[in-house]
């Protein structure tokens, strides 16, 4: 599939569930969507945590589209599953967010790690969630992004399992991706970061983890979901967790 038959699944409603393993070569995207007011502020955020929230695109106030990351794509519609937010609660998780839309809304997509799984798999490195056709397994920690106005929270991290030698590979290979987090934060023993049960993820699917493997940990864009609770913005929609924008930007592998 390109990106923009993945977005079209979404419009027509066929895909509703994560898009890791879709497009390979195409460019994934997180979202979120604030009122214009809490925009500056949040766009402050991204710049002091460029790791989990490094910015791709950005609309201008009250537009649903990023022409330069796809002609046709619209965010109202082109993801599988929204999540919407009233004061800091997840109040619902929708696949059209058409109604909700307003003229004061500002929408910032975010690179994500979905970007360079083709690059990993390229150079023969098996990604187990992909095999087992689940979300990737996400967790947050006890790293403290960098507040900026009232967002401020932790780092959400993605977990894959590698062996010692394809981890290594696997930080070579993402180091090029500084747009879709770059190279891992974290490798090996969870609890370092404050992950004390490595098989419930917070977010995501569980992915087991055997003995001759070490578990690899990226920034993932999942983060400013935690930052906007903490934040308590009147009004937000983000995506589902997993459930990405695949933009017309493509990758080398």
């Amino acid at each position: 599939m390109t990106g923009r038959e993945v977005r079209l699944a979404a419009r027509a409603g066929a895909l509703t569930g994560p898009t890791a393993g879709l497009a390979p070569g195409f460019v994934q995207g997180n979202l979120v969507i604030l009122p214009g007011a809490s925009a500056a502020d949040f766009a402050t955020f991204c710049e002091r945590n460029p790791r989990p929230c490094p910015v791709i695109g950005m609309t201008q106030t009250g537009v649903p589209n990023v022409p330069a990351l796809g002609a046709d794509l619209d965010l109202r519609t082109d993801l599988p599953r929204y999540r919407v937010w009233r004061q800091g609660t997840l109040t619902d998780e929708i696949t059209d967010i058409s109604r909700l839309w307003r003229e004061d809304l500002v929408g910032f997509v975010l690179g994500c790690s979905f970007t360079f799984e083709h690059a990993l798999i390229a150079a023969g490195i098996p990604l187990k969630h992909l095999a087992a056709g689940r979300n990737v397994a996400m967790y947050r920690t006890n790293v403290a992004c960098e507040p900026a106005g009232p967002f401020a929270g932790p780092l959400v991290v993605s977990m894959r399992p590698l062996s010692a030698g394809h981890a290594q590979l696997a930080i070579e290979i993402t180091g090029r991706f500084t747009s879709a987090h770059g190279a891992p934060m974290h490798v090996g023993d969870p609890t370092a970061i404050g992950i004390s049960n490595i098989s419930s993820p917070d977010y995501g699917d569980a992915v087991e983890i055997a003995t001759s493997e070490l578990p690899v940990f990226w920034a993932c864009g999942v983060t400013p979901q935690a930052a906007l609770a903490n934040a308590r913005v009147p009004f937000a929609i983000t995506h589902a967790p997993g459930c990405m924008l695949v933009t017309d930007l493509t990758v080398a592998a």
